[in-house]
C-alpha cells in the first residue's frame, strides 16, 4: 500500500474508487488499525461514486510510531481526569490527530472531504469539522461522543477488556486478547463467527509490530483532550450520528448529545448493535451512510 508525508510524519494509505470523484476519509478508532474499516463498507461507498481514503492514524499499523516519546503514564493521565485536573505532559492530543488527517489531505490533493470517523476517529472527525471547515464537505461521526464528562461511561467489563494487556507478547495469547475484546464490545444482534473473528484479529496482528506504548499514547490524547461540546457548534456542514444502541464502550447517549450539539445534525440509533463494524454490519451501515453522503455530495454540488 502506498505511503504519504503529512504534517511531519507517514501515513500508510489505501484508496477505493476512481480519481476525481468526491473523497471520503475514513479516520478509525483508538488501537485500531485503518483495515478495521471492511473493505466491503469502502468497496461499497466507492460504487456510489466516491472515492474512498482509509489510512492508519499516528503510532498504529504502519503508519509512524512516535516512539522516541516513550510509554506515558494511563493510569496517571486518569486519576487526573476523573478529578477534575488538566492532563500535562500528553505526547499529543486529538487536535493533532485532526490536524493529521487535514494535512494527509493536502499531501494527497484532495481540496475537500466528506470525514467519517469510527469511536475515536469520530472524535477526531468532529475537531476536523469543526476546525477546517473549508476542508469540510460533510461529517459522520460513528459510535463517538463529545468527551462531555457528565455523559454515562463505558461499562467496567469493556474498559477491562480494552485496557487489560494479553497475558503475554506471544501471537497466541494477543490473538486470545484481540477476540475477547471483540466478544466483549461487539454487537449482540449481528454476531461473527468464530472462525471469521480469529482471521480477523490474526490479520491485525500479522499485519504490524506490536506496540503498547503507542497505544497507550493513543489513550492519553484522548484522555487529555477537552470536551468538544463547544467545538461542535461551530460545524456547519451536514452531519450524521449512527450509534449502536447496545454499545458498552460509548454508550449510546454520548451519540446523542453529539448529535445535539450539531445543528441540523441527523441521528440514527441502531438497535443490537454495540461498538464494532463487522462484515455482518456492513449492509446496515453503507444503507445510513451511504444514502447520507449521497444527499451531501449534492447538496455540496449544488452550493458550487
Amino acid at each position: 500500500m502506498p505511503r504519504a508525508k503529512a504534517n511531519g510524519l507517514e501515513f500508510e494509505y489505501e484508496s477505493f474508487g476512481r480519481h476525481g470523484d468526491p473523497v471520503v476519509l475514513l479516520i478509525m478508532g483508538f488501537s485500531a488499525q485503518m483495515t478495521v474499516w471492511p473493505s466491503g463498507f469502502c468497496e461499497g461507498l466507492a460504487a456510489r461514486g466516491f472515492r474512498v481514503i482509509r489510512f492508519d492514524n499516528r503510532d498504529i499499523g504502519l503508519s509512524t510510531h512516535l516512539s522516541h516519546l516513550g510509554a506515558p503514564n494511563v493510569m496517571d493521565a486518569m486519576a487526573r481526569r476523573l478529578s477534575g485536573q488538566p492532563v500535562a505532559n500528553a505526547p499529543y492530543l486529538l487536535d493533532d490527530m485532526a490536524a493529521d488527517a487535514a494535512a494527509l489531505l493536502d499531501t494527497l490533493g484532495v481540496r475537500a472531504a466528506h470525514i467519517v470517523g469510527a469511536s475515536m476517529g469520530g472524535m477526531i472527525a468532529q475537531i476536523f469539522a469543526a476546525k477546517y471547515p473549508q476542508k469540510t464537505l460533510s461529517l459522520v461521526s460513528i459510535m463517538s461522543t463529545t468527551g462531555d464528562p457528565g455523559l454515562p461511561q463505558a461499562k467496567p467489563e469493556a474498559m477491562a477488556a480494552l485496557t487489560t494487556p494479553p497475558a503475554s507478547d506471544s501471537r497466541e495469547d494477543r490473538v486470545a486478547q484481540g477476540m475477547k475484546v471483540w466478544r466483549v464490545i461487539g454487537s449482540p444482534g449481528y454476531p461473527v463467527p468464530e472462525a471469521e473473528l480469529r482471521a480477523f484479529v490474526e490479520s491485525l496482528i500479522d499485519r504490524a509490530p506490536y506496540d503498547p506504548a503507542g497505544v497507550a499514547r493513543q489513550l492519553v490524547a484522548i484522555i487529555a483532550s477537552p470536551p468538544r461540546t463547544e467545538m461542535l457548534k461551530d460545524v456547519r456542514a451536514p452531519a450524521l450520528v449512527v450509534h449502536g444502541e447496545d454499545d458498552p464502550l460509548v454508550p449510546v447517549e454520548g451519540g446523542r448529545h453529539t448529535a445535539r450539539c450539531i445543528e441540523g445534525c441527523k441521528l440514527v440509533t441502531l438497535p443490537g448493535v454495540g461498538h464494532d463494524i463487522s462484515n455482518t454490519l456492513v449492509p446496515v451501515y453503507l444503507r445510513h451512510v451511504g444514502e447520507f453522503l449521497t444527499a451531501a455530495n449534492a447538496q455540496a454540488r449544488a452550493a458550487e
